[in-house]
């Protein structure tokens, strides 16, 4: 956990103006159609903060931020993978490419997107009703 959440101002100096626009519109996606924790916290050594999104003691995903790049991480197991699978034809190319090329760990496969802008959040969006249905109206 951080001791102070960074500002708007922060964020914006950090990552920039368009970035944080693209942050702040895939954030307000998310709180649209899921209740969830927040966290923030540091961003381990390849990032500067870290925003997790949990339920439950699980994590829906998480977003990244450091000098000019923003991060959006989903973390598939086995049947959420092969529900990816079985749909792949409905995703972006460039979403089955950043897919295929994620690591597999032995707890799923982590799938870090590197979004500039909104283009690939309907994507974002199937990917996270995988995970979880959207639990708000």
């Amino acid at each position: 956990m951080l001791e102070r959440i960074p500002t708007t101002e922060e964020m914006t100096a950090l990552i920039g103006e368009p970035l944080y626009e693209v942050w702040t519109k895939l954030c307000a996606i998310i709180d649209e159609k899921y209740d969830m924790d927040k966290l923030w916290s540091s961003g381990g050594k390849a990032w500067t903060y870290e925003y997790k999104y949990r339920r439950g003691g699980k994590t829906l995903c998480a977003l990244y931020a450091r000098e000019n790049i923003v991060g959006f991480m989903i973390i598939l197991g086995k049947d959420e993978r092969n529900k990816f699978e079985e749909n792949r034809g409905n995703y972006s190319k460039e979403v089955q490419k950043i897919y295929d090329d994620a690591k597999t760990y032995h707890d799923g496969k982590w799938i870090m997107f590197e979004p500039t802008d909104d283009s690939l959040f309907n994507d974002f969006i199937e990917l996270l009703s995988i995970k979880r249905k959207p639990n708000r109206k």
